[in-house]
């Protein structure tokens, strides 16, 4: 395709949003109207989908639950006048909880007031709010926030020891639907231990957000902590940013959330048009659907070329991967669906694997996320009429267009500045993208039954662990991996009674192992008291 007839089709399939200032360019994918005529009656089938969700139909049928997190941003949606008062006094109580930790009604028992913030929670209850802080937060917030959002023990004492001295002015939020989840629970169980250790008493310093009468929110109220927020469940985690999951922390470091939900409410109407060509969800989603070939062939690049867009990637990968990626269709086919997302962030990328994208294996589309303004304020020159700001614009359009002269498809996401606003308006195009390509496909876009497998698996590999310690204890002589399977009576299990037994050695949990760790069935465990 010449110039000209590259110019043109770029002004043709160019979406602008006059009130966001946000511009989406599809161009540079390679469909053409044939191929647009074909998913016609697909989005005929998606837009009522959505309709019939944002209505309140049970659009998560395996959990048979409706799907809300739109209402969230305009409660006017939420089809009972119930469910409206609800969100609208979530957020009130959001609001009034800050501005009584702002103005020192709510403070520590042994500080002026709360200095700091730990955030434990795991997956959508982390990303959201990890991308959001990054992407918003003030250079001088005024509560510093610090995540614990996976049950790694060093990971854990990096942050406790990180605000040792400020622990007793941190303000802890503790967020699970269930509340048994055990990454978060673990979390707050080694915070809660940290508190105790410096004699301080968690409950006045703790708050949690949860889904009512759960575990978490039965242990707060009879401990007595500051307060509980809800979790609905209408609103799975990876949509729940624009809940107290997000608004809650957003807010405690200053930044605007009624800004958010306003942005995400001005794309939520953009992406509410019928018309795959003036609906920028729409258009992203049936330029996945031909990435892919509406069956995953292909991976999802995502590159914001803005520093405090970094983890936006992050927070997509598991929007995407955890909405789409399933075995089964709506029907019960086996289909194997999913878009595998990764990304890193421009400049950064054009030294680290751009290099294969250009000339490397074609199994993958991009994603660039530009940001117009550079900063606030003037730039200085880094040469005679050229900035810093300027080699960034420079270097997207020309990665960009590198890319494309060896035909990899791309797509850019243009937004005026990085702002409560517009980051709102960018959560809620890529979560009506996600729900109309899940229609696309034909799978259930919120539900996760792969990652309940995997917690399920976890539990039975505790279980085997107990009763694997327990042959050992009662062993009188030193036993094989093999012997201690047999006892246990799972001999199936024995790699992975070994590998449990490796581990408990390597922390000093009363194992001692001997022989050649080159060779496991060589090995012989015995019992140490700790």
């Amino acid at each position: 395709m010449d110039a000209t007839a590259l110019w043109q089709r770029y002004q043709d399939w160019l979406y602008y949003h006059e009130g966001l200032g946000l511009y989406l360019d599809i161009s540079r994918m390679g469909f053409d109207d044939a191929f647009v005529a074909t998913m016609k009656p697909k989005f005929d089938k998606a837009f009522k989908d959505m309709a019939a969700l944002e209505a309140g139909a049970i659009a998560n049928p395996d959990e048979n639950r409706m799907v809300g997190h739109y209402w969230l941003r305009n409660p006017d949606l939420a089809p009972t006048s119930e469910l409206k008062q609800e969100i609208i006094e979530g957020i009130a109580q959001i609001e009034e909880f800050v501005k009584k930790v702002q103005n020192r009604e709510i403070k520590p028992p042994f500080a002026p007031q709360f200095t700091d913030i730990i955030s434990i929670g795991i997956g959508g209850s982390a990303l959201g709010p990890q991308f959001v802080s990054e992407a918003l937060s003030p250079d001088i917030p005024p509560r510093a926030i610090h995540f614990i959002d996976n049950t790694d023990p060093a990971g854990i004492d990096r942050i406790l020891n990180k605000i040792k001295d400020k622990l007793v002015s941190t303000l802890v939020i503790t967020i699970s639907k269930s509340g048994g989840t055990p990454e978060p629970r673990n979390g707050m169980i080694e915070v809660q231990k940290a508190f105790a250790a410096q004699k301080l008493d968690f409950a006045k310093q703790a708050i949690a957000i949860t889904g009512v009468d759960s575990q978490l929110d039965k242990l707060a109220k009879s401990q007595g902590w500051i307060a509980t927020f809800p979790m609905s469940d209408w609103v799975g985690g990876r949509t729940s940013e624009l809940s107290a999951v997000g608004l809650l922390p957003a807010a405690l470091q200053g930044i605007d959330i009624r800004a958010i939900l306003d942005g995400a409410k001005v794309m939520d109407e953009a992406t509410r048009t019928p018309e795959i060509k003036n609906n920028p969800a729409a258009l992203l989603a049936m330029s996945w659907y031909f990435a892919c070939n509406g069956r995953g062939e292909k991976d999802m690049v995502v590159l914001p070329y803005k520093d405090s867009l970094l983890l936006f990637s992050r927070y997509l990968q598991q929007l995407v991967m955890e909405s789409i990626g399933k075995e089964k269709d709506l029907d019960g086919n086996i289909v194997h669906q999913g878009i595998s997302v990764y990304g890193n962030k421009g400049s950064t990328d054009q030294h680290a694997y751009v290099q294969q994208l250009r000339d490397g294996v074609s199994n993958f589309f991009l994603t660039f996320i530009e940001v117009l303004e550079d900063r606030k304020g003037i730039s200085p020159e880094v040469e005679p009429g050229v900035t810093c700001g300027d080699y960034l614009s420079g270097l997207l359009q020309g990665t960009r267009q590198a890319l494309y002269e060896n035909h990899r498809d791309s797509i850019v996401v243009t937004i005026p500045q990085v702002n409560p606003r517009t980051v709102g308006a960018l959560i809620a195009l890529y979560e009506r993208a996600v729900g109309f390509y899940g229609s696309l496909v034909n799978v259930n876009a919120y539900h996760q039954p792969g990652v309940e497998a995997g917690k399920k698996a976890a539990a039975a590999v505790l279980d085997l662990q107990q009763r694997v310690l327990q042959v050992i204890k009662d062993a009188d002589t030193p036993l094989s991996v093999a012997e201690i399977a047999k006892k246990a009576g799972t001999p199936e299990q024995i790699e992975t009674i070994y590998k449990t037994l490796r581990h408990l050695a390597a922390n000093g949990r009363g194992v001692a192992l001997k022989g050649n760790f080159a060779q496991p069935a060589t090995l012989t465990t015995s019992y140490q008291e700790t």
